[in-house]
């Protein structure tokens, strides 16, 4: 499909410099992937860093740090030398752009003490469910992910605990949160950031809080960090007609929890965060993390949701158990990263348009090259408040409603409630725009003057503003 050659919505839609291939860290693409214009991945694979496709096993994407474990003659020789960063999506696009002379976007303000003393008087209260993490993210100058996410590491005792460096957590944190997207307009930081709140939430809960681990605290908040990390702004479905190279990749099966999952684990490998630990400890935590992340993956709602409903039913979780305790946190995860209605609604209003500005600029990029619309991505045949509807009413109900089946307390209470405000507010708009849209035919008809001609009108109008609601 020689369209996609020019899609705009995703940073990789070139082919990669020789300069950027000849560094050290980079990511290798399938050759046979026909949306970039890639090399070989068995050639960059021989470098000493770099991400690449292991034809043994076409489901995962394997790092190689040879530099750091001193294979090669060259390395060797120059033991000293730095292994350069790895290259994800959003890397790529920010070096290229510098190479062409482009300046960079973000402006870098210096924070004053009262903004940041606001920010810390804010973390004070980061378990209260009304937590605003867009007045945080402006606070904190737009890193509300990395101060977050050090906070409640710091606040739990985990970075004593593990014995994590400082600069190598503070050097992870950072990778992370440069490597989500600034300009989609959902899928970023800030939303990494508002679900990893929700899920220090969710770990607080009496259940949950004498239950969890120190491990499984530190997994909880590291997923919650990273589980779109990277993410590109379209779907599965977008990459699959496109022929992207991470649906080969990964077979069309959770295609970017997949991506955010190795690109979560090639930060964890490139910064050594845990490189102090066993190897079977690190092995551990990257295979733990990716359960977690891939338990996003909306397409297997069913499946998690009947399981979770079946053990309730049966009362047979058992917290004393790593493997229960496990799944409940893939469950609070879940909710975690689709909590969005259950907040208060100036906050839910926010999330639910960016959202959908996120679909729509999907469906026009699919308009514009002449691809099937994506459902829900067609901003001419769907709204906000309809996407929204539809979406509590299928989705986000019957997962928060066993949620609160397993921690009946004040906060799975509160989420509901709003939950259900949020629905008869977005139905409430709904039919306010639909009459709004039948104002002007009465008007028309009662300057035409003829009943046949007012029922004619109206029977052509009611329909168009019954299926926007």
């Amino acid at each position: 499909m020689e369209v996609c050659y020019q899609l705009p919505v995703l940073p990789l839609d070139r082919p990669v410099p020789k300069h950027v291939l000849s560094r050290r860290g980079a990511i290798s693409f399938s050759s046979s992937s026909s949306l970039f214009g890639a090399p070989d991945p068995r050639q960059l694979s021989q470098r000493r860093g770099a991400i690449s496709y292991d034809s043994s096993d076409q489901t995962a994407l394997y790092i190689r740090m040879l530099a750091r474990l001193g294979c090669g003659s060259d390395v060797a020789s120059a033991p000293e030398r730095r292994v350069h960063r790895l290259l994800s999506f959003q890397r790529y696009l920010h070096s290229s752009r510098l190479l062409r002379g482009i300046p960079q976007q973000m402006p870098l303000h210096i924070l004053d003490e009262d903004y940041t003393g606001q920010a810390r008087c804010m973390l004070d209260k980061v378990g209260n469910w009304n937590f605003d993490i867009f007045l945080f993210d402006r606070l904190t100058n737009g890193n509300s992910l990395i101060t977050l996410t050090f906070h409640l590491l710091n606040q739990y005792g985990l970075v004593k605990l593990f014995q994590l460096d400082m600069v190598k957590l503070w050097r992870f944190l950072v990778m992370v949160q440069e490597d989500y997207h600034g300009d989609n307009p959902y899928h970023n930081a800030i939303h990494a950031a508002d679900v990893t709140q929700a899920m220090y939430c969710y770990m607080t809960e009496p259940k949950l809080a004498k239950s969890l681990t120190s491990y499984d605290i530190l997994l909880g908040l590291l997923a919650a960090a990273t589980h779109d990390l990277d993410h590109p702004g379209v779907n599965q479905p977008f990459l699959i007609k496109t022929n992207h190279y991470l649906a080969s990749l990964y077979r069309n099966t959770s295609v970017l929890e997949n991506h955010h999952w190795k690109s979560a684990v090639g930060l964890l490998r490139e910064t050594g965060l845990f490189s102090h630990m066993p190897p079977e400890d690190s092995r551990s935590i990257e295979r733990d993390l990716g359960s977690l992340i891939l338990a996003t993956d909306i397409s297997q709602q069913n499946e998690y949701l009947c399981r979770f409903r079946l053990q309730l039913d049966q009362q047979i979780l058992c917290l004393s158990s790593s493997g229960h305790r496990h799944f409940i946190l893939q469950m609070a995860l879940k909710c975690a990263d689709i909590c969005n209605p259950c907040r208060p609604w100036e906050l839910s209003k926010q999330w639910s348009e960016k959202v959908t500005e996120e679909f729509f600029q999907q469906g026009d990029i699919e308009k514009k090259h002449h691809l099937e619309v994506s459902p829900l991505c067609d901003r001419e045949a769907n709204s906000v408040g309809n996407i929204q509807i539809g979406f509590i009413t299928y989705v986000a109900e019957p997962l928060f409603a066993e949620w609160a089946r397993f921690s009946d307390t004040r906060l799975s209470q509160t989420m509901l409630g709003h939950m259900g405000l949020n629905k008869a507010s977005w139905s409430g708009l709904q039919q306010e725009q639909s009459s709004g849209s039948q104002e002007p035919t009465t008007a028309a008809s009662k300057d035409g003057g003829a009943a046949g001609t007012t029922e004619g009108t109206s029977s052509k109008e009611l329909p168009q503003g019954s299926s926007a609601s």
